[in-house]
């Protein structure tokens, strides 16, 4: 068994073989082992956990892409919400117009001063009449950008003595 060994020339080649394939076998060991802790700590990242009401609950991260329907929809609802949702006060009207705004382009702007200037939202004052909506449905088209939607709606005004209801 040690024949090979008394050689000084051949055991210092059987010595090196050694060394190359334990070094190699270190390195496959080591780049195993940083991909899988890479791979851990990707899965790690891509888990929140949400403190609701006492109760610890796992959410997962997603890219933009994948709740790009669902955040538009809520955003086309949130404005309808603040712009068509308003009560006889002066400052509830801004406030809500004002958060409304802030939401929409251009065309919401001019849809506001629009209505101003005919005197919508001063005859609401003084007429003392609260206007509401309930938001039936909302089509979107993701497809292309600017995204363009539909939003079907019932308003509904309501004044100390009637209430009338339409759907637009």
């Amino acid at each position: 068994m040690f024949q090979q060994l008394k050689n000084i020339d051949t055991a210092f080649k059987h010595v090196k073989a050694f060394t190359i394939v334990v070094i190699i076998v270190c390195l496959c060991i080591s780049a195993f082992a940083l991909t899988k802790s890479y791979e851990a700590i990707q899965t790690a990242q891509d888990r929140i956990y949400i403190l609701a009401n006492g109760k610890v609950m796992e959410a997962f991260a997603a890219s933009r892409k994948d709740n790009i329907q669902v955040e538009a929809r809520d955003h086309v609802e949130t404005f309808h919400q603040y712009f068509f949702s308003l009560d006889p006060d002066d400052q509830v009207i801004e406030t809500n117009i004002r958060n409304a705004l802030y939401l929409a382009d251009g065309s919401a702007k001019s849809q506001y001063d629009n209505l101003k200037e005919k005197g919508y939202y001063a005859d609401l004052i003084a007429a003392n009449i609260s206007q509401s909506i309930k938001i039936d449905s909302i089509m979107l088209d993701i497809d292309q950008y600017p995204y363009m939607f539909r939003c079907y709606a019932t308003q509904e005004l309501t004044r100390s003595t009637s209430q009338k209801t339409g759907f637009w």
